[in-house]
């Protein structure tokens, strides 16, 4: 586990942004445990946030031009993603993000921020049924630019419609990467370290039943 990636979970643990228990996912299936990027909403842990999404990106060496975060939580995500990269790695990235209702005055539209151009990474918390990353990368097309890829936070690992997982099948769909801070498997990972909890366990019986390996 790469040192970006234990950091991760230790602040996601420490502020309860992954919380263990019976949760109902989007998709109607149920889940021991739930992850909550709406609770990274102080300014200390947004940096550290950003810094881990800059790290994987740079780690995984997928080329690109500028960053968009989906309406509602991919966009305080972009911004601290691409402040990361002005701070820490003396590179300075446009971001852009949307609303989800267009506006009819003002600036309009539904596009907010750098113009749409290039090689566009859409960075999002995680990845349930592809909605949203779907809509970017029709956004993104629809702008005359390339989508380069996904970044998420946290890779559930689950299957989506078929034996693939959801984030496979925007894989195969749509032939762009998807990086991952973490993985369901870096989670149990970490967990294994210290004692055989209840968590862990629920944890490893959900990954044998819905997960897809990788």
């Amino acid at each position: 586990m790469r040192s970006h990636q234990k950091e991760f979970i230790e602040m996601i643990l420490a502020r309860q942004v992954l919380r263990f228990g019976d949760f109902t996912l989007k998709s109607g299936r149920t889940s021991p445990y739930f992850f909550n990027a709406g609770l990274i909403n102080d300014g200390g842990s947004l940096a550290s946030l950003g810094a881990c999404y800059a790290q994987a990106i740079i780690e995984a060496g997928v080329p690109f031009d500028m960053i968009f975060g989906p309406a509602y939580k991919g966009i305080p995500l972009a911004a601290a993603t691409a402040i990361a990269f002005a701070e820490r790695h003396r590179r300075n990235v446009p971001i852009a993000y949307n609303r989800k209702e267009a506006k009819t005055h003002g600036e309009g539209g539904n596009l907010i921020g750098a113009p749409l151009e290039g090689r566009v990474l859409i960075v999002d918390d995680v990845l349930t049924a592809g909605t949203a990353v779907r809509e970017s990368i029709g956004l993104i097309k629809a702008a005359g630019a390339w989508p380069a890829g996904v970044v998420l936070a946290l890779d559930r690992q689950e299957r989506g419609q078929g034996p693939q997982s959801a984030v496979q099948e925007i894989q195969s769909a749509f032939g762009i990467p998807v990086i991952r801070i973490i993985t369901l498997d870096h989670l149990i990972e970490y967990l294994e370290a210290g004692d055989d909890s209840e968590e862990l366990q629920s944890l490893r019986n959900h990954r044998r039943t819905w997960c897809v390996a990788g």
